[in-house]
């Protein structure tokens, strides 16, 4: 099991840039598939982007393609989401997940088993 803890969010207003980090600990980081989610208020957890294992692809949602960036540094064990061009409809808890998984299953939650606890991204004016 690795623990993932999430950091960075907070209160931004539309246009502008936030980056979350994702500490990860207690496991091989660099052989997981790291994916960020997120869950805005009663709706679905959604897949926003993933770094699969190795560092050896990206993959994003069409909502963020071009805005977020997704990136991991195995030799700290931290995966990081940047974040530019912030829209109302980004606001969400993002979560951080580490799994393994065949590529037709990357964007859905269950292909995740470890979670961190999520960080809350407001973005309002």
């Amino acid at each position: 099991q690795v623990q993932l803890i999430e950091s960075g969010g907070g209160l931004v207003q539309p246009g502008g840039s936030l980056r979350l980090s994702c500490a990860a600990s207690g496991g091989p980081f660099r052989r997981y598939d790291m994916a960020w989610f997120r869950q805005a208020p009663g709706k679905e957890r959604e897949f926003v982007a993933v770094n699969r294992r190795y560092g050896s692809a990206t993959y994003y949602s069409d909502s963020v393609k071009g805005r977020f960036t997704i990136s991991r540094d195995n030799a700290e064990s931290t995966l990081f989401l940047q974040m530019n061009s912030l829209k109302p409809e980004d606001t969400a808890v993002y979560y951080c997940a580490a799994g393994t998984a065949i590529t037709s299953t990357l964007t859905r939650a269950e292909s995740y088993a470890n979670w961190g606890q999520g960080t809350q991204v407001t973005v309002s004016s």
